[in-house]
This record gives C-alpha cells, structure tokens and sequence, in this order.
C-alpha cells in the first residue's frame, strides 16, 4: 500500500471541560493531541492506512507526549525532527452549546514552523505516494519554503498532492495574508478540501458553483466541498459532479471532524492503487464509497470530545454506515 505524508503542525489543544463558555469563563481544561496535518495523519492510521507525519517537535515534555500519540495511533514518527528550537505549540479551545469552536493560539516560537528544507529527505518518497498539507504553517518561517520544496519533490516523483486549507486566522498578521498564502499553494495541489465556513473567505466569490469553478487552478482536479452534517460533494473541473448526504449524530465537539473527513477520504483512496494519472477516474468509479466512508467518519469524532485520538476506528465507521443504509 502506498503512504500518506502529512506535513505541518502538531501542537496541543487544551480542549474546555465546560462547553457553551467563552474562553475567559472555562474553569478548566483537558490535554489532547491535535493540529490538522498530525489529526489527518492519526485518522488514516486509524482506518487502515499508512501514514507518515512530516515536522518538527520541540524537546519538551508536550513534544514527548506528542511522540507517543503518533506512536500508540501507529503513524510512521521516523521522520520527525526534535529540537531544542522552539516549544510546542498551544491552542485553547472554547466550544459553544452547537459544538463549534474559537480558538486562541500560542504558537509564535513554535518548532514546527523551524522545520527547514535540508531537513526532510525526499528518498522515501514513491510515486503514488500522497502528500498532505494545510495553511497554518504556511506563515512567513523555515516550514514554509520546506512545503514548497516537499510538493516539488512529489510532483517530480509522480506523487498525489492534497490541500486543505483549514483557515484559521488567528494565526495570521491579518486576513488577506492568510488568503494570499492559500492562494499561493492552492494550484501546487491535485484535490483540494474545502468546508462550506470557508468558501467565499477563500474565493471572495459569493456564488456557491462559481466560487467552486475558481479554485480549479494550476494543477487543481478535485475539488471536495463539505458542508458539516449536510454531507459533501466531490466537484471535477468540467463540472462533473458527485455528491452524498451526511449523517444525523449527537454533536459533542466539532474538533477534528474536518480532519477526520478528509483522513477518511485519503485512506480509501490508498487502498484503491490510486495514480496521479488514473486519480480522477478512480475517483469517479467509487465516489459513492470515498463520501460516505468521510462522512461516517467526521460524524463519527463530532460524537466525542477531543481530537482524532479519541475518535472511533474503522470497525466503528462502518458500523454507522451499515445501520444507515439498513435503514433506506
């Protein structure tokens, strides 16, 4: 099987015990694994895929802990660098009474963003192989010249790109620099990820299908459109189109289910002997299976609080398909 490489950060989230307060009122908070490239890197691992995680980790009792979370979930950690550079970065999670949540971010001398181009070895890399990546540690640092040299790599090994940008503005000196770093690397990518909150941000397109049509740029095949419990729809560039409804569950925390869609998403497609030649007609063969296996799956970690490690597994997506389709 081929592998996943996922590129970015990891960090912790302090996720809140008490849920519908801002982060001012939270009295208390609980320690998990997270950032999205590490959650998609877990969440394929989870569901049968290899997955390799690509970055820097601070050598500080959060960057151990962070080691052991890629371990136990099976993900390939032998090309993480550790550093006395840098700490781990923090994120505080507040959640509202629907789930959803703010974040504030402590991550300005964070160690991934130092991982530098010299420092990941394009040996490993196969043709056919994926490549995953996101915007937060598209900021002006080392990381981020190392994605471009990382996506030239694959590209030139005949490897399948995928991008999901994964706003989180924040983090950035202000909006347009979070646009303009996304609309950079959006055309270096083969399927890009896009939720439905950050669609008109991105393209400044108030239309739903012409904001969709705009982000076919550069190398772009695929674009995935998803749309939280109403499902999601996978889009090709000659407006070819798939699309299939999402699952009804009790809603505990939001956090990772993008990146649990997404990793469920590519772990089927690792499993399906996926081409950069022959990506777009495999997709279209089975995009019933590839959107109902990401659909179960992001509905599945919104039922749990926390990150991706406390998501169920396969086992467990499955089972919510099967009992959904009994019920047709």
């Amino acid at each position: 099987m081929k592998r996943a490489f996922c590129i970015g950060e990891a960090l912790i989230d302090f996720i809140p015990v008490q849920k519908g307060k801002s982060l001012k009122e939270v009295d208390g908070f609980e320690r998990v694994a997270g950032g999205a490239p590490m959650n998609v890197a877990i969440a394929i691992a989870k569901y049968g895929g290899k997955s390799v995680m690509l970055t820097k980790i601070a050598n500080d009792h959060f960057g151990d802990y962070l080691i052991d979370v890629l371990k136990e979930s099976n993900v390939d950690t032998s090309q993480i660098i550790r550093s006395d550079e840098g700490e781990t970065g923090l994120a505080f999670v507040s959640v509202d009474q629907f789930g959803e949540r703010t974040f504030h971010f402590y991550r300005k001398n964070a160690a991934d963003l130092l991982l530098s181009a010299d420092e990941v070895s394009s040996k490993s890399f196969q043709e056919g192989d994926f490549l995953h990546f996101c915007s937060v540690d598209l900021i002006e640092s080392p990381m981020k010249h190392t994605h471009k040299k990382v996506i030239d790599d694959f590209r030139n090994i005949g490897g399948i790109v995928s991008f999901d940008p994964n706003v989180r503005l924040p983090l950035w000196p202000d909006a347009e620099s979070c646009r303009l770093a996304i609309h950079q690397f959006l055309p270096l990518a083969d399927i890009v990820k896009v939720s439905d909150a950050e669609l008109t941000f991105i393209t400044e397109i108030e239309n739903e299908n012409e904001a969709i049509q705009s982000l076919f740029v550069g190398h772009v095949k695929i674009v995935i459109y998803t749309k939280g419990s109403e499902g999601a729809i996978i889009f090709f560039k000659n407006g070819e189109k798939y699309e299939d409804k999402g699952f009804t569950v009790s809603v505990a925390d939001t956090t990772g289910a993008g990146d649990a869609f997404i990793g469920g998403f590519l772990s089927e497609l690792l499993s399906l002997n996926i081409t950069i030649h022959n990506l777009c007609q495999k997709i279209k063969e089975n995009h019933q299976r590839l959107l109902t296996f990401a659909n179960a799956s992001g509905a599945l970690t919104a039922t749990v609080k926390g990150a991706i490690q406390a998501a169920p597994g396969k086992d467990e997506v499955l089972k919510l398909i099967a009992a959904q389709q009994g019920k047709k």
